[in-house]
């Protein structure tokens, strides 16, 4: 049976203030976390292919920059995408854009090692193939590299993607409304279930994770039976 509590605010913590134009919540964290994934994807795809094919030089910087990204913890991004981007643009940046740019830029210098690792599993006969039926270089990545590479790092992009979605609740500490952050005022209100809207946490953030892992599995049965 759910608790009292839970059920009593459960509008709030699935949808925030949707009604009043607002959505926060878990439809925010959804919203926060898909937005952060597709861009963080795009961005290590394009980072493993530069770090592939690109010149040596422009290869040691890449790999620099990755390195630094990699080190730096995902709150310290944060704070500096939220403080640092308004004095360098002149413009108020919201909060919720901030942390799309940070969750992308950190989770996609993992990706980008992932695509890496991915295209350099691929056999060199692949490329000689593809250069031997008269593709150039640039056609044989994208129609016969890159398809058996993405099936590769299939499992590398769900577990990043995983830990994107629990580094979105991080999202708290810039004031954005996400299921952390909601739930944490229903317990400040309330003062006397933490137990509960804990627990309540952590079963949300369960099933996204649990959901993200099972269509993970799915795609690679149905990838491995189109191979």
């Amino acid at each position: 049976m759910m608790p009292a509590v839970i059920r009593d605010n459960l509008d709030y913590l699935l949808i925030g203030n949707l009604a009043n134009g607002e959505p926060g919540g878990l439809l925010l964290t959804l919203g926060l976390s898909a937005a952060a994934a597709l861009l963080a994807s795009l961005l290590g795809l394009g980072l493993g292919i530069a770090l592939l094919t690109a010149p040596t030089a422009v290869q040691r910087l890449l790999g620099a920059l990755t390195a630094l990204l990699r080190a730096i913890p995902v709150l310290m991004l944060i704070f500096w995408c939220y403080f640092l981007l308004p004095l360098l643009f002149g413009v108020d940046i919201p909060g919720m854009l901030t942390v799309i740019l940070a969750l992308a830029l950190i989770h996609s210098a993992y990706l980008g090692q992932a695509v890496l690792a991915g295209l350099q599993a691929v056999g060199r006969g692949q490329w000689h193939a593809g250069l031997a039926l008269g593709f150039s270089r640039g056609q044989t990545l994208r129609w016969l590299i890159l398809p058996q590479a993405l099936r590769i790092m299939l499992p590398s992009f769900v577990n990043q993607w995983i830990s994107l979605l629990k580094d979105s609740s991080l999202a708290y500490i810039v004031g954005v409304a996400e299921f952390t952050f909601v739930a944490t005022q229903v317990n400040n209100r309330e003062q006397v279930y933490p137990l509960e809207i804990f627990c309540a946490i952590a079963i949300g953030y369960l099933a996204l994770c649990g959901l993200l892992q099972f269509g993970g599995h799915l795609a690679g049965r149905r990838w491995k039976r189109l191979a």
